[in-house]
């Protein structure tokens, strides 16, 4: 309740923005969006060749190189290989303040092959999949950023546009080791988006999560012949699990755990030597993440005790809650409202009625892709986590969402990767980079806003807020999809 009143008390000294109309785009704004939309075709072929690469976190290498060779053209100071990750890179043109970010994200997921067809077909060139658009995520960050580098010069604009490479957000956590090596800390606000099935650009938050490898260690023997001499690596992740399944009634609302076992042994007849098993935990708040890893640790402990076996662990990913800031979001969300959603031609409405099909037990409004959801400020946790989570909490941030796949389509489906690989996907991708530079023309144009939004930022922060990551101190783990 206190937390209401703060909020509440926040938006009487910021000023009722959710009910105030927004302006007509300006002329200036008309000027950059016509010239993306001349440039739709570039920035289509772009995010294809990222659709097809289809590169796993941190091995982003021609995703990575295929944008920073579109900035480095477009006259970007262009560091490559940043915070220790050979995909990562910073994209800066101009000097002083405001100096405002925007996020790109490139990397794919495993497992999920599909072609740009409306029914399920598995490439045979690929075995993974932009199956959470970031294909469109890189390259329409990238397309906004230079519009608005080429508005800054021909109109002699003080201030830094600056475009963040960031590889590995599927379970790397690569935008926390910018952030723990401060390559956020002189900016003044930071821009994003996420493909989506719909269009909005409201101020909500996430849950925070962190992930771990256990690293099971035992003694090989014949299953048959001697099994007293071996102590079975597996057994010792099979107990682990057991404790963590009983541990979830005990744990607070709103917590997630999941697992896979990545190593299980090689073959029935010899008693594995080692196994592994991956988990993920997450939660709308990062301390309880933090204090909830640190239980299952002790089970993992107790797990090789009891089995005879030894354990190690290895933090592979983590990221904090995203913080709202509602000041940011009316902004974008008013750019939104006068941008609009997207359209589709026959072509495009065939093709979305047969990727509904696969959805017998969903009803779909095709017509919702045009529309513009209301503008929403909250503090409830949507049930997905980001690596944007801790950037939001070091640089007042904002994003949104378009409807680059078809209306019920759910992300890491093959139904997005279809659709992300089609003229659906480029449309919505086109909306969110028009929507991104018209804001950052709003921030340079109008800096005020960037002091309300930091004062909101403290707010939100508390005033004990001491950044620490929840992936510790070491390095990337630039292997994490062990390939």
């Amino acid at each position: 309740m206190d937390r209401l009143i703060h909020i509440f008390l926040l938006w009487i000294i910021l000023g009722p923005y959710t009910l105030t109309a927004q302006s007509p785009l300006s002329a200036e704004k008309q000027e950059v969006i016509q010239t993306l939309e001349d440039q739709k075709d570039t920035w289509s072929s772009t995010a294809q060749s990222i659709w097809t690469y289809a590169e796993l976190g941190y091995q982003e290498n021609k995703s990575s190189d295929l944008l920073m060779t579109h900035l480095q053209e477009a006259g970007f100071k262009v560091d490559r290989a940043v915070a220790g990750m050979p995909t990562a890179f910073v994209a800066s043109y101009g000097q002083g303040h405001p100096v405002i970010g925007i996020l790109a994200e490139f990397d794919a997921l495993p497992g999920v092959s599909q072609a740009a067809v409306p029914y399920r077909k598995e490439r045979e060139d690929c075995t993974s999949g932009h199956a959470c658009g970031h294909h469109l995520f890189g390259t329409g960050s990238t397309a906004a950023a230079i519009a608005v580098k080429d508005w800054m010069a021909k109109n002699n604009i003080q201030g830094t546009i600056r475009l963040y490479g960031t590889p590995a957000e599927e379970g790397g956590a690569g935008k926390v080791y910018m952030v723990r090596e401060g390559l956020f800390d002189d900016v003044d606000a930071v821009l994003h988006w996420h493909p989506g099935n719909s269009n909005n650009a409201g101020a909500a938050s996430c849950l925070a999560i962190k992930s771990a490898l256990f690293k099971f260690h035992g003694i090989a023997a014949h299953a048959a012949g001697a099994p007293w001499r071996g102590r079975s690596a597996l057994d010792g992740v099979e107990a682990m699990n057991d404790m963590i399944n009983l541990m979830r009634e005990h744990v607070p609302d709103m917590t997630r755990i999941h697992y896979v076992i990545t190593k299980g042994g090689e073959a029935p007849n010899v008693v594995p030597a080692y196994a592994e098993v991956n988990y993920y935990v997450r939660h709308p708040e990062m301390k309880v993440v933090h204090e909830i890893f640190e239980r299952m640790v002790k089970a993992a402990e107790g797990a090789a005790l009891g089995t005879g076996t030894t354990m190690e662990y290895e933090v592979t990913g983590g990221s904090y809650n995203l913080l709202p800031n509602a000041v940011l979001a009316q902004k974008m969300y008013d750019n939104l409202s006068e941008i609009g959603g997207v359209k589709y031609d026959d072509a495009e409405l065939a093709f979305a009625r047969e990727i509904i099909k696969s959805y017998p037990d969903t009803e779909v409004d095709l017509k919702s892709a045009a529309e513009v959801s209301p503008f929403v400020v909250t503090d409830r946790a949507f049930p997905f986590s980001t690596d944007v989570g801790d950037v939001s909490w070091i640089v007042p941030t904002t994003g949104l969402s378009t409807a680059t796949w078809v209306p019920g389509t759910g992300a890491h489906s093959w139904q997005a990767v279809a659709a992300g690989g089609t003229t659906i996907g480029k449309k919505g991708m086109m909306v969110a980079a028009k929507t991104i530079a018209c804001t950052a023309i709003d921030l340079f144009r109008n800096p005020e806003e960037l002091v309300k939004a930091k004062v909101e930022l403290k707010e939100r922060q508390g005033k004990d807020f001491h950044y620490e990551a929840l992936i510790g101190d070491g390095p990337p783990n630039l292997n994490y999809r062990g390939e």
